[in-house]
């Protein structure tokens, strides 16, 4: 591929990086409580309805107000996108890449003020939102040179057949739909519509009601960086109200998701569903969560595990599809394992994010602040509380980082999807049943082992069945082209984003041959 080097961190040690963010922070939040259209085929629309985002760490504020879509907008939108798609999908690739290129340098520029904004609407941390950010940036100039290396791509893989000249091409599919979660609401908005985009195809963007700010932000780049009216409408709306119809419209080619298991599959389903008139089958792409687990061996580096589970389970308070929710710790660890993780635990500050010193923010908003403290008096009656179950909602959605010890392997908080900020310990006798447990789930998406032997080493490359396997270290923070990222099982289709194999998701190899 051609050359990319991964967008660097924030060093927020730097007194002038501190500097430079707070203002930053300072010019956004003179922003706050505007109301944003729709977007579609390059004309603002005020539907008069709106979607409301609120601040997660101070639920009353404000953040913006949303134009919200019905069916009659996303019908507007896909005739809008099939116009757009006849003409960008006969736009040279190097074009379509350089829209991605410039886009990046937009983002590279304003970084700290798309940080700021996931601060306020998405109750990320500073270094969270920073990362976010940046990933951002790898996917705009990742995705850009897949495009360029798939256009010589194809004649590369063919035969040579002695009188006939034969070529395959990468075409695109149509018109798609981009449905992208709240949690990663820059990163992975970003990463999803782009590499539709990019392919040549045109996509209506439907995000996440808790965050449609930041999505908005995003097209405003992309339309600054030179995309044509129509390739990418903007289309925010309630999922009740406009879900089902824009998944099973006829005119849509594929569907790109990221988000829960339930809704994953329901889209599944309405997606392989043919309605009278559609001319293909449908194309599902899907990340749909994990229950992942760090498994630590006997012989394991216990400090390294422990800060590792910390950061790794409490994250931006666990709001993460690869965060650790599960931890498998053999017999002889066990003990000191737990008191350290609940020692380092309870040196971790919550609260409104605007103040650096928490180390992590809220839940995104009430719906969540219920599941996850639901999910907490499950774990009391499952397991010994071993530090955390306080929450309180009175300003913001904030839960205590939790952590539960002596867990059965078939628990409800050993096997459900929380996302929030509760870890469950369970105690092992071998490292063979560590995997057997690890494995005792729906999903595979991550995880991580902590050992010194390469035997186990091994035995956890065969045998743990996730799509990304980590040695040693977090089962967070994938890195664009270093971990093409997605998992197994309920866990989704194991799409690889950020992977050499991404963009042949959103095409269609085309063969052509001529007799000399």
């Amino acid at each position: 591929m051609i050359p990319y080097r991964p967008e660097p961190l924030t060093d927020f040690s730097v007194a002038s990086n501190r500097e430079a963010f707070d203002e930053a922070l300072a010019r956004v939040s003179q922003e706050l409580g505007r109301t944003y259209p729709l977007l579609i085929g390059g004309e603002a629309i005020d539907t008069g309805r709106y979607l409301e985002s609120h601040n997660p760490s101070a639920k009353s504020e404000l953040i913006g107000r949303v134009a919200k879509a019905g069916k009659e907008q996303i019908e507007a939108a896909i005739r809008a996108a099939e116009t757009a798609f006849s003409t960008w999908s006969e736009m040279p690739a190097f074009e379509r890449a350089g829209v991605l290129f410039k886009t990046a340098a937009i983002l590279r520029r304003r970084k700290h003020e798309f940080s700021a904004w996931m601060l306020l609407e998405a109750g990320k941390s500073r270094a969270e939102a920073d990362a976010d950010t940046a990933e951002a940036i790898d996917f705009l100039e990742y995705y850009g040179r897949q495009m360029l290396d798939l256009t010589r791509r194809g004649d590369d893989l063919l035969t040579p057949l002695a009188g006939e000249d034969n070529h395959m091409e990468y075409i695109p599919l149509g018109v798609g739909a981009i449905i992208p979660p709240w949690n990663f609401p820059l990163a992975i908005v970003t990463g999803m519509t782009v590499s539709a985009v990019v392919a040549g195809n045109t996509v209506l963007l439907k995000p996440a009601s808790q965050t449609p700010v930041i999505a908005y932000k995003l097209v405003e780049a992309l339309t600054e960086a030179g995309l044509p009216q129509g390739v990418v409408n903007f289309v925010p709306g309630d999922p009740e109200e406009i879900g089902d119809f824009l998944v099973e419209h006829r005119d849509i080619r594929f569907i790109s998701f990221t988000g829960s298991k339930d809704v994953g599959l329901r889209m599944n389903e309405l997606a392989a569903k043919r309605i009278p008139g559609q001319r293909w089958i449908k194309r599902f792409v899907a990340e749909m969560g994990g229950k992942d687990a760090i498994v630590v061996d006997a012989d394991a580096d216990l400090e390294n595990a422990a800060r590792t589970i910390v950061n790794s389970a409490f994250g931006f308070s666990g709001q993460k599809c690869s965060a650790c929710s599960r931890v498998i710790a053999h017999e002889a660890i066990y003990d000191a394992l737990v008191d350290r993780v609940a020692a380092l635990t309870r040196e971790l500050s919550v609260g409104d994010v605007r103040d650096a010193g928490h180390f992590t923010g809220p839940v995104i908003d009430q719906k969540a602040f219920d599941k996850v403290t639901r999910y907490i008096e499950i774990g009391k009656q499952e397991g010994r509380l071993v530090v955390g179950g306080e929450a309180s909602a009175d300003k913001g959605y904030f839960v205590q980082p939790t952590v539960f010890a002596d867990v059965a392997a078939d628990a409800r908080i050993m096997q459900e999807e929380i996302f929030g900020p509760v870890v469950a310990f369970t105690r092992v006798a071998s490292f063979a049943e560590a995997i057997r447990v690890a494995n005792q789930t729906e999903f595979g998406l991550t995880g991580s082992v902590f050992t010194k032997s390469r035997e186990h080493i091994a035995l956890a490359r065969r045998q743990f069945h996730v799509g990304n396997l980590y040695f040693n270290r977090k089962c967070t923070g994938a890195i664009v082209g270093a971990h093409p990222f997605g998992g197994f099982n309920m866990s989704g289709t194991d799409s690889k984003a950020g992977g050499p194999d991404y963009l042949l998701l959103f095409t269609q190899p085309k063969v052509s041959s001529e007799l000399l």
